[in-house]
């Protein structure tokens, strides 16, 4: 599922231009092999709904999702699979939020005391009988089916396109040394804060110098282990595509989250040998076209565990431009 099509997904309001943004997350754990979810109690409106708030400045939908989830509950972790948007109407106009799944990480949950005084772990049943808003069910019950159907606990497999690099008419020395651009050090920062999102541990790149420094502001903070793949580069996909596919092929191997950051001459390639791994549905929400991505944008696929590794959702992102 594509966070980009929920968002047009607006069914019941038609062409109504969105007045407020919001994203938070549903978070959920497995307890005696029952699933459960938590709802928090909002004392302004004392009403029962999921962590969430608006879109600050400056930054992108999912990391408002993770934010929000940080501030009101203290749950710091990787968002999940997306899950349905909901819209409904508020005194300003249209409101739409954008959900992720959150798997809770063991921690003790902190409400903010403000915004938050209590929070609740339920089943699903009883969630969704407490919730205020019933739109607020939609994505409960998406989070429902995706755990009765194995497809709930991913882990993310990200694409990334290298962020802008100087043009290659005004580069006289080797092509792997050719830098980012001024505006491209100002991507490689932002995909940093976007990748912080999914919180991958591992970084496997082109060795070429604009692909290194656009994931180093990311593998910096996040401590994660950098890997370099020749077959990733230009030089050596135009070779051998085979080879470029083999590196894609062997992310999967330790069902881990990681990040792989490459050239757009080598996206199509990149793409193609992940369709292999999802329905033709989610495979035709690859980028398929010319530049398949633009500079420093990314596509995270969201990967079940088990032997045939099947991605069961897809989505695409761009950090925030300033």
């Amino acid at each position: 599922m594509s966070s980009d099509a929920l968002v047009a997904d607006q069914t019941d309001h038609p062409g109504e231009p969105v007045a407020v943004t919001a994203a938070g997350a549903l978070p959920w754990r497995v307890t005696n092999d029952r699933l459960e979810v938590l709802l928090i109690h909002r004392p302004r409106y004392d009403d029962w709904s999921w962590p969430k708030g608006k879109i600050d400045d400056g930054e992108t939908i999912p990391e408002c999702a993770l934010r929000e989830v940080r501030e009101e509950i203290g749950l710091d972790a990787p968002l999940g699979r997306p899950l349905p948007a909901i819209h409904y109407r508020v005194a300003s106009g249209l409101k739409v939020v954008f959900y992720w799944a959150v798997k809770a990480n063991g921690t003790r949950l902190v409400p903010d005391g403000k915004e938050v005084d209590s929070v609740m772990w339920c089943a699903p049943e009883k969630a969704a009988k407490l919730l205020s808003n019933p739109t607020d069910v939609v994505p409960l019950e998406y989070l429902r089916k995706a755990h009765e159907e194995g497809e709930l606990n991913t882990w993310p497999l990200v694409v990334l396109r290298h962020a802008k690099a100087k043009p290659r008419s005004s580069w006289t020395k080797a092509e792997g040394e050719r830098p980012l651009a001024a505006t491209g050090t100002r991507q490689a920062q932002a995909v940093g804060r976007l990748l912080q999102v999914w919180q991958p541990p591992r970084v496997v790149t082109s060795p070429w110098l604009r692909c290194v420094a656009t994931v180093a502001p990311y593998a910096k903070v996040a401590g994660a282990k950098v890997r370099m793949a020749e077959a990733l580069t230009e030089h050596r996909h135009h070779r051998s595509p085979k080879k470029t596919a083999a590196v894609v092929e062997a992310l999967f191997d330790k069902q881990r989250p990681v990040v792989v950051c490459t050239h757009r001459p080598a996206l199509p390639t990149v793409f193609a040998q992940l369709a292999k791994h999802m329905p033709g549905r989610l495979g035709s929400l690859l980028p398929s076209e010319e530049p398949y991505l633009s500079p420093g944008e990314l596509v995270v696929c969201h990967v079940a565990p088990g032997a045939k590794n099947r991605v069961v959702a897809v989505e695409q992102f761009k950090p925030f431009d300033d």
